[in-house]
């Protein structure tokens, strides 16, 4: 599944070097060329990572990095440090401020997705096109097929998203907010009982290949995909 990626970068030339690249394999984008753009961006909708220039205007990008981190909304996206900083100290302190990736200027392209695609599979899995499994349910991302024991599984786009989520985040529990951030974005606002309208929706799709009962609820919690009953 494509990712969204917010991209602060103050330099026009590399900041749409990065774009086009990005755009090419397959991601959306959102710009901006200061700290305190980046701000406004992220306050009106998460990105799923922020690739991130060390040395903005104004704000740097080690404090810009340290306030996502500060904020309970904002410190579980990625965050991958851009800069011409090769010094293993500066590397460091990036990465102590909470980066989860640190690339030097100048990179190549191909060195830069492949950092993207890492951190996102280790962070937020559900953002790549790897084909998911568990036990007899196979979901593939690319080609939005779902298949039960080998027969076809027809879902709607937001079962899909959910199913996809659940699956990249086995035997974890995860409340209807949870669910309702990571799948339908934080700065959409409907009930929480939206999830659960979805869920049945999921389990009934399920039922034809007897696996409605990967997904789980947890009285009390919310809902989670496992394969042990």
């Amino acid at each position: 599944m494509p990712a969204t990626i917010l991209v602060v970068e103050d330099e026009p030339a590399i900041q749409e070097l990065i774009a086009y690249n990005l755009k090419q394999a397959g991601h959306q984008l959102l710009k901006a060329e200061s700290a305190e753009q980046a701000f406004g961006i992220v306050q009106n909708a998460l990105p799923d990572l922020v690739l991130l220039d060390w040395m903005l205007p104004g704000i740097s990008g080690v404090e810009f990095a340290r306030r996502l981190r500060a904020d309970r909304r904002t410190r579980q996206i990625p965050i991958i440090m851009l800069t011409a900083r090769s010094d293993e100290q500066d590397k460091l302190t990036g990465l102590e401020t909470g980066a989860d990736d640190y690339v030097t200027k100048p990179f190549s392209p191909r060195e830069l997705n492949a950092r993207v695609k890492a951190v996102l599979r280790r962070r937020a899995p559900q953002m790549t096109d790897d084909v998911v499994r568990i036990g007899a349910l196979e979901l593939d991302p690319a080609s939005h097929r779902v298949t039960g024991g080998g027969q076809p599984v027809d879902l709607g786009p937001t079962e899909f998203r959910l199913l996809h989520f659940l699956m990249t985040h086995p035997e974890r529990v995860h409340s209807r907010a949870q669910l309702l951030d990571q799948v339908w974005g934080d700065h959409v606002f409907v009930e929480e009982r939206t999830v659960d309208v979805h869920i049945r929706r999921l389990r009934k799709a399920l039922e034809p290949c007897r696996l409605d009962t990967l997904v789980q609820t947890v009285r009390g919690t919310g809902y989670r995909m496992s394969a042990t009953t």
